[in-house]
């Protein structure tokens, strides 16, 4: 089938990413969805606090959620460790839909590693994290990209972290971050930029999205483990995802290219979303 818009969102089984796939779809988008869990009640919770337990969230439920807006989703199993996976998926999503107007780059990788002090992260930790967390990213842009050029438009949302432009007021286990998942996601934050430079002129807009904190259905079963549990105020995944959905449609966004946004600040001061605090 031929879609009149198009998106493509990573890590859509949960999260942000579930509700970037909401916002997307109620803007009247067919959505391409990925993650590494199809079936509801198989995902694992694989981080340094979640003990391999059992975690809420799929692609069929989240695909369920997309055609019941009333437009069409296209689940796909994808990994950032797997290239191939990642490549298949903008394939696929092209062969099915004919197009890819907007890329949101929301998946991180959540093995171990990412709430861990300097002292105990294995040099190997912080290498699979760039991998997936940096190199992944680089590599669905490249098979995204070209389609993109060919029409002279296309966005390109990545979901960055505050933790990749500042330091932990505090360390991990008092209400700080590893080392691992920050320079992983600052390496993945320069991205934005220098595709508005090399790229801006031929039509495409690439934004980065600071979602703020923002309380997921991984975090409010973990916070209390993480030390996390009080110190900041935690907003819906709907806020920052109607940030998201504002800069894939809005003429505005294009003005905005190459830049950094406080997605919360930015569904408040443009009436995007009710008020959660």
């Amino acid at each position: 089938m031929i879609a009149n818009r198009v998106a493509l969102v990573t890590g859509a089984s949960r999260g942000i990413g579930r509700a970037c796939a909401h916002a997307l779809a109620e803007a009247g988008f067919a959505v391409a969805i990925t993650a590494r869990t199809m079936r509801e009640g198989t995902g694992v919770d694989d981080s340094d606090a979640g003990g391999g337990a059992t975690i809420e969230g799929s692609l069929e439920r989240t695909a369920a959620e997309i055609e019941q807006r009333g437009t069409s989703a296209l689940p796909l199993v994808a990994d950032l460790t797997d290239h191939e996976s990642l490549r298949g998926a903008v394939a696929r999503t092209i062969d099915e839909f004919g197009r890819i107007d907007v890329l949101v780059l929301n998946a991180v990788h959540t093995g171990a590693g990412s709430m861990l002090r300097l002292l105990d992260t294995d040099p190997t930790v912080v290498t699979t994290k760039l991998q997936a967390n940096a190199v992944a990213q680089l590599v669905l842009v490249q098979a995204a990209l070209p389609a993109m050029l060919d029409r002279g438009d296309g966005r390109i949302i990545g979901i960055t972290s505050y933790a990749a432009t500042h330091d932990p007021k505090a360390p991990v286990g008092e209400g700080g971050w590893g080392y691992a998942y920050a320079a992983s996601k600052a390496a993945f934050h320069r991205l934005a930029g220098h595709l508005a430079v090399e790229h801006g002129r031929d039509g495409i807009v690439a934004v980065n999205v600071d979602p703020g904190h923002v309380v997921t259905e991984r975090m409010q079963a973990n916070a209390a483990r993480l030390g996390l549990e009080g110190h900041y105020a935690g907003a819906p995944p709907s806020a920052p995802a109607a940030a998201v959905a504002w800069l894939a449609t809005a003429d505005e966004a294009v003005e905005l290219n190459g830049q950094t946004v406080n997605g919360l600040k930015l569904a408040l001061d443009r009436q995007l979303h009710p008020d959660w605090r």
